[in-house]
């Protein structure tokens, strides 16, 4: 599970991702984390928009208290599904590089390492994001798939789900089928691992 990623960059770089109608001041960014506010692009009346957000919708189970789900799997959970059946629920998310913990640990250290993920030949991509507003503000999760080649040997369980450029557009509109069909792993020759 991707619980930090990096947004090393500036505000007319992610506007590059997808045009936005809008320049807002961002502050510096860096290292992202739960509960963290991020950049994402969502879609707008006045067409896509950049805007802030914390990371991690809150979910609680009957009884329990909410925490904030920061990665997303179950597309079809009742939860989740009201976001992706609304395209202006989705949005993308920035990031120059996201992270997963070794599964074993390091045989010097003893330690498990944290290693980072990018995209060749972009230093800017964006995930598959969704939102919703709720009591304390708006907050964004993204969508994780199978790993892939590069991913799974470090990280087994999960990866985020990377748009390939391509597909930037068809996720802020398509229909809930056309957006589960993106929930796939990114091909592996096309990423590198990375030093942050």
């Amino acid at each position: 599970m991707c619980s930090l990623y990096n947004v090393a960059t500036n505000v007319e770089a992610i506007r590059a991702l997808v045009q936005t109608f809008n320049r807002p001041n961002l502050p510096e960014l860096g290292s992202i984390y739960p509960k963290y506010e991020a950049p994402i692009i969502r879609p707008h009346a006045q067409g896509n928009e950049l805007t802030m957000m914390a990371w991690g919708v809150p979910f609680a189970p009957t009884g329990q208290k909410p925490r904030p789900i920061t990665n997303v799997r179950n597309t079809a959970s009742p939860f989740w599904r009201s976001m992706l059946t609304d395209p202006a629920r989705r949005c993308l998310v920035p990031v120059t590089a996201f992270s997963e913990w070794t599964t074993d640990p390091d045989p010097v250290t003893g330690k498990k390492r944290l290693m980072w993920f990018g995209v060749k030949d972009a230093p800017l991509f964006a995930f598959a994001g969704i939102w919703r507003p709720t009591p304390d503000g708006e907050r964004f999760a993204f969508l994780t798939s199978e790993p892939n080649e590069l991913v799974g040997p470090i990280h087994p369980k999960a990866m985020p789900v990377i748009l390939d450029p391509t597909d930037y557009a068809r996720w802020l509109t398509t229909d809930f089928a056309g957006a589960c069909a993106l929930q796939r792993p990114f091909p592996a020759d096309r990423m590198s691992i990375v030093d942050v």
